[in-house]
């Protein structure tokens, strides 16, 4: 399946993303209509028709770069469930997220970004992270390394004796035992803060701008992309129990991901104090 993941299909994805949100999502920033915004299971959960209309052309489009793939998008699992199954299937499965960070996206901010993922059996093999309004384009390859519109990515160790910038779920996201877990970031030498876009803050991973996140929620279409982007930077992953992330679900939460794997210990030792 690597193998099939050439230079050809790389660009071809790129293309399509760039298309797509030029066509569907950028021409929508900052233009909305109130008619156009539906609150799904709170008011921290939104989607718009840039959502649902991106992600009905990224299915299509990419089904037919990859015959016998299939594709788990957010919008299509909120409709139909069972969708979300395809990700324990035999074939190639295209995971997207038309727009992460809808809630910035509907304020006018800049904080948004398009994910997809190609991953089988578990394993993520691609990944795209376009962050449109500054107009950055992350691709990373299993074992193929990260690229920053073309430039190597790497995060890097954090500076010894740096307090970590560590971005948390939003409460709404958490349960109890999840939300006393993350009080244990509430420490001297850590500055945790709500996340924005998942996507975003994989991306600030990758490069070095943040040094960890801790999330309670395992929605594929939210983690698979920055995972590998950072993973291929040189980052790591590990969840609460110390085992590596797995991408179908039934992970122990929260998990985090972090610049280098003495940081994903750090803080698995400090969710692990506060639960």
């Amino acid at each position: 399946m690597e193998g099939m993941i050439d230079d050809e299909l790389i660009a071809a994805v790129e293309g399509a993303i760039r298309r797509t949100v030029a066509q569907e999502v950028t021409p929508r920033w900052r233009q909305l209509s109130d008619e156009e915004v539906v609150q799904k299971s709170g008011p921290h959960d939104l989607v718009t028709v840039a959502d649902q209309r991106a992600e009905d052309q990224l299915s299509r489009i990419l089904a037919e770069l990859l015959p016998g793939s299939v594709v788990v998008g957010e919008e299509a699992v909120h409709a139909k469930p069972a969708t979300y199954e395809a990700l324990h299937g035999d074939a190639p499965v295209w995971i997207v997220d038309p727009i992460d960070g809808t809630r910035q996206f509907v304020r006018g901010h800049e904080g948004f970004c398009t994910l997809v993922a190609l991953a089988r059996y578990g394993e993520i093999l691609a990944s795209w992270t376009f962050a449109p309004v500054p107009d950055e384009m992350a691709v990373a390859r299993h074992r193929g390394g990260a690229l920053l519109n073309g430039e190597a990515l790497w995060c890097g160790a954090p500076e010894e004796g740096k307090v970590l910038e560590v971005a948390t779920s939003h409460p709404d996201f958490t349960t109890d035992a999840q939300k006393h877990a993350l009080l244990g970031l509430r420490t001297e030498g850590v500055a945790p803060r709500p996340c924005g876009s998942a996507g975003i803050e994989y991306l600030d991973i990758a490069r070095g701008r943040v040094d960890a996140v801790a999330f309670s929620w395992e929605a594929a279409w939210d983690h698979a992309a920055g995972l590998l982007l950072v993973s291929e930077a040189g980052g790591a992953n590990s969840t609460i129990d110390g085992e590596p992330f797995r991408l179908a679900g039934g992970n122990a939460l929260p998990f985090t991901a972090a610049r280098d794997a003495g940081t994903v210990r750090r803080m698995v030792g400090l969710l692990r104090a506060g639960s």
